[in-house]
């Protein structure tokens, strides 16, 4: 699996690396409103615009930033800027990839052409397991909320109200799908803005009664590392997989009429975002209140809320939270289904996942990423800490799984589109490829810690068990079962002829 690319033009899998796309990105077949892959391009520009930027906004950020703020202190912050320039590179690799050839697949897509028909399946299987998962996780968290509001009604209910709502409008049409999700990811961008223009004045004493903070709660309390350096790697295993979620949009610009231009602008303003959303928001917290504050470990958004006596910052916050956790299930039962519907594609899945409904989505691959999230969310009220925790765990790794086999793709992809189709290169890797290398390096090296620290090992062997039983049962199928034809290959074939 080294830089150099196959001596063919075609992929270690089999399939041709040529997209079915113009340069300019849009179709080259098919009708104006559907994508090469019979996929209806119904994303707007504005929602690809805010799907690429609210999709690095989780729930984790909002409800998972304490844990890590109680384990490094300030030194968090170094945590989040780490993880963050490894998303970077990561998704500047992506953005080669998908622009070059924008799919429903994505990696999982590049690995099968790129590494072979075995990586591209079990990436692909993984990633929809881990999405699959999240909905069970998210649905719970919403209703949760819900059942705070309206205790009359149970929480499965609203776990199952919820889940029924965003099936419906994910099986309409994927324009339903973006117009959700542009709602949910604007009102979740517009409270991370207000909240960190609130918190920067507070911080130079602008409001009345308030005084500068300086750098008291920066190098106080035991120093900016109170914890030591080992703090940092410890936090960025809390926060790596806050980050999951940035591809999205690469998976999403193949509905759209320009997935080419939705994809070069989303890679390239992915550096601001994480630079404005974590950093940003998390600067504040550690700048404005000593880290070791019970509250901040607790729930760091409210308590920097209250001690600026903002009044009902609880509701505020639950509603933000609400918020973010919808857009995370909204996101998720369209990723998965995407992936399920590009493995359908390629044969690794049922024929049934690659078919679409009259609204040009692939209703099969839905329904199935939606059962399975009902089982999951069944598992996480009657089995929590065994069967449920073992799915979390499982897929816990995922992640650095997924980025891992990026950075891999890129490498043997790149000198492919260089020779066979370098007007399609507007996207490039800063510094190939050595800077891959030293993604990869900076990847292998988190996975090795999370194996040496005692809370990441279960997450870790679980994973690899997870990737080594998908993996074992997509070489057996393999054997069994041919590739199906994608639709790029198959528009490519008279070209080739």
């Amino acid at each position: 699996m080294g830089a150099h690319p196959p001596p063919s033009s075609q992929g270690a899998g089999g399939t041709p690396l040529s997209p079915a796309v113009s340069a300019a990105g849009e179709p080259g077949n098919g009708s104006a409103n559907r994508s090469p892959e019979g996929l209806q391009a119904g994303l707007k520009n504005r929602h690809l615009s805010m799907i690429a930027i609210g999709g690095v906004i989780g729930a984790g950020l909002f409800v998972g930033s304490g844990a890590g703020i109680k384990a490094a202190g300030p030194g968090i912050l170094l945590s989040y800027a780490l993880t963050g320039l490894l998303v970077v590179l990561v998704m500047r690799m992506l953005g080669e990839m998908a622009a070059a050839s924008p799919t429903s697949g994505s990696f999982s897509a590049y690995a099968d052409r790129a590494l072979g028909r075995w990586a591209g399946f079990t990436i692909g299987w993984l990633y929809w397991f881990f999405w699959s998962v999240v909905l069970a996780v998210e649905a719970t968290a919403a209703a949760s909320i819900l059942t705070g509001w309206i205790p009359a009604v149970p929480q499965w209910a609203w776990a199952l109200l919820v889940m029924i709502v965003l099936t419906g409008t994910n099986l309409v049409s994927v324009g339903s799908f973006g117009e959700f999700e542009f709602w949910f990811a604007g009102i979740k961008v517009v409270a991370i803005v207000i909240f960190i223009v609130v918190g920067a004045l507070a911080i130079f004493g602008l409001p009345p009664g308030h005084h500068a903070v300086g750098t008291a709660n920066l190098l106080g309390h035991g120093g900016f590392l109170p914890k030591g350096p080992g703090a940092i790697l410890s936090g960025m295993l809390l926060v790596v997989f806050s980050f999951m979620g940035s591809e999205i949009v690469t998976l999403a610009a193949s509905e759209s009429p320009n997935p080419v231009a939705a994809v070069r602008k989303a890679v390239n303003s992915v550096i601001w975002r994480i630079a404005l959303f974590y950093i940003g928001s998390i600067a504040v917290i550690v700048t404005l209140l000593p880290w070791d504050d019970p509250e901040v470990t607790k729930s760091p958004y409210v308590a920097v809320l209250k001690s600026l006596h903002i009044p009902g910052v609880d509701v505020v916050m639950d509603v933000v939270v609400l918020t973010a956790v919808l857009s995370c299930l909204n996101s998720g039962l369209y990723t998965a289904s995407r992936m399920a519907f590009s493995l359908g594609e390629r044969g690794d899945a049922p024929k049934a996942f690659a078919t679409v409904n009259k609204g040009g989505v692939p209703a099969v691959a839905i329904w199935a990423s939606v059962a399975f999230g009902f089982v999951a969310t069944i598992f996480s009220y009657t089995s929590k800490d065994t069967i449920f925790q073992f799915l979390l765990n499982s897929s816990g790794a995922v992640a650095l799984f997924v980025w891992l086999v990026i950075c891999l793709s890129q490498l043997r992809m790149r000198r492919t589109i260089e020779r066979e189709m370098p007007e399609r290169l507007t996207v490039r890797m800063w510094l190939y490829p050595w800077l891959t290398y030293a993604t990869i390096a900076l990847i292998v090296f988190v996975v090795g810690y999370m194996f040496y620290d005692k809370d990441g090992r279960v997450q870790m062997v679980l994973s690899v068990v997870a990737a080594v039983v998908v993996l074992a049962a997509g070489l057996v199928l393999q054997k069994r079962r041919p590739r199906a034809v994608e639709p790029a290959a198959a528009a490519e074939a008279p070209e080739r002829a």
